[in-house]
């Protein structure tokens, strides 16, 4: 009989990252799923499928995850998001001497890639077509800009937050102005339409930076859950990818390319669109992505693949992707308002 394996999953709000991890581990069959979240509201705490759940504490993050993870009995923590990623990421010595493996990319290429500025600056050098690319700070920096373009935070942009489709140079800077008054660093890029085709990439490497495999899925935008605005100047997407997913060789042979360059030891999802043949990054995220389990059910499940190997030693061998469309909705779940009172810091699943 198989060993089970004990796994927490840290950020287990609804319709996230964490949630969607916990469905291809539920998938996989063959792990003890526990979760924790700094939220009493948080729809993982109640959702079926793990064993136990904790709430924990966001002053003392990763010790209280940490605390979590001796009190299950865990050996292994997956971030259900990039907040819970780049906290436990510069805590990942302090998990490594507890025992626990931290189920991410480096810390040098999260620190990296997660900062828009940065990552568009190395991907210029490794030669890799961008977008033309600009950090904003005062209103000059917008002179080089083609239009339409994007105006974005610098950092903590998932599922599409703080993201603005400008039309011309005064809602650039319009925009821009609004997000540095706000403490957010912006960059502006040049809008890529999505005529071609708008994908997101799975590509995967084991921790020791030999690569696994890509899985593309071509997004689609008849439903308004993967679209966060539609108007005259473009379309920008949200965070719910669907779509179709098969075979796009040129794609993922990118995508994989640039796994490669930047020295991926880990999961990593490339989003971008495609123009004149060639994929066009315009988000880099070394982490697993909130796609994970459509790519699970097509026949990639990069998380137990992942985990297989770094818990048991397996090898990932060859898959058989099961092309076609792939398509998601949101679900609900009821709940007592004396379960969600009994929450305390450090308890669990009431």
């Amino acid at each position: 009989m198989e060993s089970i394996h004990k796994v927490l999953i840290a950020g287990i709000g609804g319709a996230s990252l964490g949630t969607e991890i916990l469905k291809c581990l539920m998938l996989a069959g063959r792990y003890a799923i526990f979760g924790c979240d700094v939220s009493r509201y948080a729809f993982g705490l109640y959702a079926h499928g793990f064993e136990r759940t904790f709430l924990v504490d966001r002053s003392n993050y990763a010790d209280s995850v940490i605390g979590a993870c001796r009190n299950a009995g865990t050996q292994c923590v997956i971030p259900g998001g990039e907040e819970p990623m780049m906290l436990l990421s510069r805590s990942a010595s302090r998990l490594k001497s507890a025992g626990i493996h931290l189920a991410t990319n480096l810390p040098a290429v999260i620190e990296k890639f997660t900062d828009k500025k940065s990552t568009f600056e190395a991907l210029g050098k490794m030669g890799f077509k961008t977008p033309l690319t600009v950090a904003v700070e005062q209103r000059s920096d917008l002179d080089q800009m083609a239009f339409p373009c994007i105006v974005k935070p610098a950092v903590g942009t998932g599922g599409s937050s703080f993201v603005f489709c400008a039309e011309n140079y005064e809602e650039a800077w319009l925009y821009s102005a609004y997000l540095i008054k706000n403490g957010k660093p912006c960059i502006v890029q040049e809008y890529i339409p999505e005529k071609e085709g708008e994908f997101t990439v799975g590509v995967l490497s084991l921790p020791d930076g030999r690569l696994v495999g890509s899985i593309a899925l071509r997004r689609i935008f008849d439903a308004k859950l993967s679209v966060l605005s539609r108007g005259k100047s473009g379309l920008i997407s949200s965070g719910y990818s669907q779509g179709l997913v098969d075979d796009f060789p040129e794609v993922c042979a990118e995508a994989e390319r640039i796994a490669v360059s930047i020295g991926s030891c880990g999961p990593l999802n490339i989003q971008g669109r495609v123009r004149n043949g060639t994929l066009i990054p315009f988000e880099i995220n070394p982490r697993f992505s909130a796609s994970a389990y459509l790519r699970a059910l097509a026949g990639f499940n990069e998380v137990d693949l992942y985990l297989q190997f770094v818990l048991k030693g397996v090898e990932p061998s060859a898959r058989a992707i099961r092309p076609g469309y792939y398509l998601r909705s949101l679900c609900e779940i009821y709940v007592a308002p004396n379960k969600v009172s009994q929450w305390s810091i450090g308890s669990q699943t009431v």
